[in-house]
């Protein structure tokens, strides 16, 4: 099952979970479906962006049939390519999305709440042999290729050099918030690609996934529009350098408003990302340089801002972020991380 942010709109995660256990059918979403199934799920297996967990491209191939519920199926450089020579079932509310980039050979058209619940009413009858014979072995495989995935990327994710690796920064994170209560952003570029894969997200509408354009510096929006709407949760854009460059005068916003939100910013002074492919724009103009002290900017419009330097106070500096938004003033965390580029793309 491929679940995008359709499912999000009908509000039918539970008609999602029902269909896949009751068939023990493994599922991933896109990078906007993110949060629709719970990630900590024996049938999750993560979700899909321009960077996923191994498991989702893994069982994408391996599959017979792939049913897309609530999801365009629209190309882009930042979604999960759909394998060629696959049965393709194509649920969407709207007609336009059919055979549009990905031809299907089945379609059907309404709400994904409804289409679900008359999916999982239909079969009820059906025999479900293959289905129990895949419990606990299905389950079993994706933990496994889970876990070896994971112990690839442990050195990252524990990683004491200075400067900061931002895969330790992001595991940090994950390790200190209650993810229940968390909603949780991303920006355009690094931050998007090195978060998506590795946060599980547990209960919907918890992570705001979005990423078929990059307008950077989107993220700091959305996490003061999920404080407004939920403010007794903890609400975190994640950004880059590149990305405060664009809207970073709005935490201005968040401080004036006493919005508590917790921005968790990497500096590498550079758009890291962008290097190996404007190598002559960088050696003539320096292209990719960034500079700026953003947490004291953070302190000018009367927010809480820190800079970490060292991997050793990541967690203290988490906590200390953290208790600055509950005694109500927005926080930024701004982090001197080394230039990665490498994300989990398999």
């Amino acid at each position: 099952i491929y679940a995008g942010q359709g499912v999000h709109y009908a509000e039918a995660w539970d008609e999602l979970r029902t269909l896949a256990e009751t068939w023990q059918i493994p599922v991933t979403t896109s990078l906007e479906g993110k949060s629709a199934f719970p990630e900590t799920h024996p049938l999750s297996l993560g979700s899909g962006g321009r960077a996923n967990p191994r498991t989702v491209k893994t069982f994408l191939a391996e599959a017979d049939v792939i049913l897309g519920i609530g999801c365009s199926f629209a190309l882009t450089g930042f979604g999960v390519p759909m394998p060629r020579d696959k049965t393709i079932i194509h649920a969407t509310l709207d007609p336009m999305d059919l055979n549009k980039d990905i031809e299907v050979q089945h379609a059907l058209i309404g709400d994904a709440k409804l289409s679900l619940q008359a999916l999982v009413e239909s079969m009820a009858d059906r025999d479900r042999t293959h289905a129990d014979n895949r419990d606990g072995s299905l389950a079993a495989r994706i933990a496994k290729i889970k876990s070896e995935w994971l112990a690839e990327w442990e050195a990252k994710r524990t990683d004491n050099e200075a400067p900061i690796n931002p895969y330790r920064v992001l595991k940090e994170l994950h390790d200190a918030v209650d993810i229940d209560n968390t909603i949780i952003t991303h920006d355009a570029g690094s931050p998007r690609d090195q978060l998506s894969p590795f946060w599980e997200a547990t209960t919907p509408l918890s992570y705001i996934g979005w990423g078929k354009t990059t307008q950077l510096g989107y993220g700091l929006g959305l996490a003061m529009g999920a404080k407004l709407a939920h403010p007794d949760k903890t609400c975190i854009n994640v950004w880059g350098d590149a990305a405060i460059g664009f809207t970073g005068m709005d935490f201005e916003t968040a401080a004036r408003e006493r919005i508590p939100i917790l921005s968790v910013l990497m500096n590498n002074f550079s758009m890291a990302i962008e290097i190996p492919i404007m190598q002559v724009a960088q050696e003539k103009y320096g292209s990719t340089d960034i500079s700026g002290n953003y947490a004291d900017m953070a302190k000018s419009f009367g927010g809480y801002g820190e800079r970490i330097t060292d991997p050793a106070d990541i967690p203290a500096a988490i906590q200390r972020g953290l208790k600055a938004t509950k005694e109500g003033s927005p926080a930024l965390l701004e982090f001197i991380t080394d230039k990665e580029i490498q994300i989990s793309a398999e």
